[in-house]
């Protein structure tokens, strides 16, 4: 590796580079470029001196609250998922040695494809692609759901019952530990959400976090990899739902720009008629989705406020400039308005 390489924050190049020279076949120097649009975990692409081409996934820096950005479990999911139905990346290896770079980080290889993350790239779809990613996005779903948790050893990933209340119980402490101002819209949803809670599904697995801009996608709509396993658990698969629809267009909401945007252009359905799609593919009732949708919702507040609070911190490394904070900050409470809709409730 040359000593000139220009250093990168969150990478220690040298030891990296000796890393993944013991589990593949690359030719140094390694160059790492920050892949833009993440908001929790870090993720590089790394190229060697011929062109082969990885991706490797950090946490972001300094101090963590507990429990989260847990790379192994990222890696294990995808590991387990290698040779089912869902597409997922392949796996280079997980390191858990802070002498390597300070911090757990895995790598996988790299996959071709398009993440459609805002409405720019949105718009240089084909009407007739964005409506295929619509049913691709479905089928992808409904596949996670059908795996044997058993046969791909993740039956001890985490417990089978009680997903809401343990959801509703880890992310109230993520607000707490984290909010940076006061919002008791979020005390009282997440006081109507446990006192209405529907009677769960057999548990699935849980993506966390499935959406179209954690999707890989190939140019003629269909998914080439699920991406963003981090906050993956057993659970209630209606919740996963909800989350995609809660990054979905909805006429009734005011739009926060990203998914929700980008999923407003012609071709691509309703967030309705998403949610039919998957009830008739599934063979289940739609009659809970509202309370999933406002459980996406008021989650993705109490996601929001941590990552807002990681901006502040100067945790994100370089990805610090790629966010207008004050538009961020703007949209949590309008996330938790929208549960509050959709749970019936006041917003004041």
């Amino acid at each position: 590796m040359s000593a000139l390489q220009t250093p990168v924050v969150g990478i220690d190049i040298p030891r990296v580079t000796d890393w993944l020279a013991q589990r593949t076949a690359i030719t140094a120097p390694l160059s790492f470029k920050l892949i833009a649009g993440g908001r929790s975990n870090i993720t590089f692409t790394v190229s060697d001196a011929v062109g082969r081409r990885f991706v490797l996934r950090r946490p972001p820096m300094g101090k963590l609250l507990p429990s989260a950005h847990d790379m192994a479990r990222e890696h294990r999911l995808m590991a387990a998922l290698a040779d089912t139905a869902v597409p997922v990346p392949r796996m280079v290896g997980l390191c858990q040695d802070p002498a390597v770079n300070g911090c757990d980080f895995y790598v996988m290889h790299f996959l071709e494809g398009l993440v459609v993350r805002d409405v720019t790239i949105g718009q240089s779809l084909s009407e007739a692609v964005r409506t295929r990613m619509c049913h691709a996005l479905i089928d992808t779903l409904c596949a996670l759901h059908r795996v044997d948790i058993d046969a791909v050893g993740l039956g001890n990933l985490a417990k089978r019952e009680g997903y809401i209340e343990r959801q509703l119980k880890r992310w109230s402490g993520q607000w707490e530990q984290s909010k940076t101002r006061e919002l008791p819209l979020m005390d009282v949803l997440r006081d109507a959400l446990a006192a209405r809670l529907p009677t769960p599904s057999a548990a699935t697995i849980a993506h966390g976090d499935y959406r179209l801009s954690n999707c890989m996608m190939h140019p003629d709509g269909t998914v080439a990899g699920v991406l963003d396993w981090e906050l993956c658990t057993l659970g209630e698969p209606m919740a996963d739902l909800g989350g995609l629809l809660g990054y979905w267009h909805d006429p009734h909401s005011p739009n926060e720009g990203g998914d929700p945007l980008t999923t407003g252009l012609p071709g691509f359905w309703s967030a309705d008629e998403m949610a039919g799609l998957y009830a008739q593919a599934m063979g289940v009732s739609l009659q809970t989705v509202d309370y999933y949708r406002a459980f996406a919702q008021w989650r993705l507040a109490c996601i929001g406020e941590g990552v807002y609070a990681r901006y502040l911190a100067g945790q994100q490394g370089e990805q610090d400039e790629s966010l207008d904070l004050n538009a961020y900050k703007a949209a949590i409470p309008r996330r938790a308005q929208a549960a509050a809709r959709l749970l019936g409730l006041g917003t004041t």
